[in-house]
């Protein structure tokens, strides 16, 4: 029932919210994302870490056409369950400050983008799925549409046209497996698997590009990845957060859960080819990186790079590959958010995101300073940071199947460094600007919201064995996919 209860009770919220239209919207949202957090630590503590799947739900949808409404938590959705809970209550926060117009419609569209969120990582019926999938992209079309920046319309549009044709991809992949799947036809996942594993070599390499498609758009991974930047500028915060937060892991989830196990002899063979793609990505994204003038652009470009290791890595299909990308995903949830953020409460104070129109903020903001320096420290991957551990792992595993790729994979750190120190520099440490004259520090709001990033940057980054150990058993189930897909081929 908690399974139910985590994926409708933002839905309900959404729905009370728009036709109430109450005058304290956020505060609602706020209050209902926080309960539902409280829920998905609940959830943690009665977790099972030994594999047994307690938290599922099935009943027959559309019997008729092998449709279920089937729904479950295992130890990879648990995280990415987390991290969407966790991640809402800060985005909802984050906003007080600066509400949106027409803030029932604002708040409403946020509660239901969450509920699409948690169906699209607890899905385990292909239609089901499919369904969450679409729906997780209305919302957010719309936030972007209604309270985004200068030329929204297009740039929108071009982000739904991208998304969506991905979409239809994998649409008609999940039907071929569909019609695969022996006797009377099921969209059930063991079913899917089953159907994905007993295909040739060649119709599985046409299904791992009908369904990596899909999901190389979401994350995005080069060259697919076109349409982020410019929808990560315009749009609102709130909005870009949730974009580069959580949603694009949808993405690696999809690949994880609902490409590998599927097609594992295609995924092999197509590897090398989706692997050089990922760390293309992560130099040709770092490099536009350092040329970027405004802050938020470079936020975005930053993002794709860090994706595109964290891509590489889960597509060496080894069990570092998966963990490290697994909390590589929550740390760069983490860390995103708190770079849009700080990005926000610099421009709300100096009209600003030019890089070279800021400079010397520091003098009149020390803690803000201090608390970026850290985020930036988590996005370099320093040591004892959430962002290290992930990176650590993503190599290793990059290392151990290509030492070129291991290598050029590895100048995201290099990289990372140059563009986020260079920015930290002329922004914080440069020379004062009539901007830095106008800044105030943290509010105690700010603070409330920030804080708590701080720490989990460290806790995560000190001690990450919680999190490995949720996802352990979930991770050696789909493991054994390819070690038994090997043995039958032999």
């Amino acid at each position: 029932m908690m399974t139910l209860f985590i994926l409708f009770w933002p839905l309900v919220i959404a729905l009370v919210i728009f036709i109430l239209r109450p005058a304290n919207a956020k505060k609602i949202a706020f209050v209902a994302s926080v309960l539902e957090f409280l829920i998905a630590l609940l959830i943690v503590v009665q977790f099972d870490k030994s594999g047994s799947n307690s938290l599922a739900f099935n009943i027959p949808w559309i019997p008729s056409l092998g449709i279920s409404f089937s729904i479950a938590i295992d130890g990879i959705s648990l995280l990415l369950v987390l991290l969407t809970t966790g991640l809402v209550p800060f985005i909802i926060l984050s906003s007080f400050e600066s509400p949106a117009p027409k803030p029932a419609n604002y708040y409403a569209l946020i509660m239901v983008m969450q509920m699409a969120l948690v169906g699209v990582f607890t899905a385990l019926d292909g239609f089901l799925f499919y369904i969450f999938w679409e729906m997780a992209l209305i919302p957010i079309y719309f936030i972007c549409l209604i309270w985004g920046g200068e030329n929204r319309a297009f740039i929108t549009l071009k982000f739904f046209i991208y998304t969506l044709a991905g979409s239809l991809f994998m649409l008609v992949a999940l039907l071929y497996l569909y019609y695969q799947t022996p006797g009377s036809h099921s969209f059930q996942i063991d079913a899917i698997y089953a159907a994905g594993r007993g295909l040739s070599a060649a119709h599985q390499g046409i299904l791992y590009w009908g369904l990596f498609l899909a999901f190389a758009i979401k994350m995005p991974v080069f060259p697919f990845h076109t349409w982020q930047p410019d929808t990560y500028t315009v749009a609102p915060v709130e909005g870009t957060m949730l974009l580069s937060g959580i949603m694009l892991k949808m993405g690696f989830y999809g690949v994880i859960r609902w490409l590998l196990p599927v097609v594992p002899v295609g995924a092999s063979s197509w590897a090398m080819t989706a692997i050089i793609l990922s760390v293309i990505g992560i130099i040709y994204a770092s490099v536009i990186a350092i040329n970027q003038k405004d802050f938020k652009r470079l936020i975005a470009y930053a993002s794709i790079a860090h994706v595109g290791l964290i891509s590489a890595g889960l597509l060496t299909m080894t069990r570092i590959g998966y963990q490290g990308a697994l909390i590589q995903m929550i740390s760069h949830g983490i860390l995103a958010f708190a770079l849009f953020y700080i990005c926000e409460i610099i421009f709300q104070r100096t009209n600003s995101r030019t890089i070279a129109s800021l400079g010397g903020l520091r003098n009149n903001a020390p803690i803000l300073t201090t608390v970026f320096m850290i985020v930036i420290l988590g996005t370099i991957a320093l040591p004892f940071t959430s962002g290290f551990v992930g990176e650590f792992l993503l190599l290793n595993s990059l290392f151990s199947y290509n030492i070129f790729l291991g290598v050029a994979g590895g100048t995201t750190i290099i990289f990372g460094a140059v563009y986020m120190l260079y920015a930290f520099q002329y922004m914080m440490l440069g020379k004062s600007s009539p901007q830095s004259s106008t800044i105030a520090d943290l509010t105690s709001h700010e603070k409330m919201v920030l804080y708590p990033i701080v720490i989990l940057i460290f806790v995560i980054g000190i001690h990450p064995d919680p999190l490995l150990q949720i996802s352990e058993a979930a991770v050696s189930d789909i493991l054994k996919v390819f070690s038994t897909q090997s043995a039958n081929l032999k």
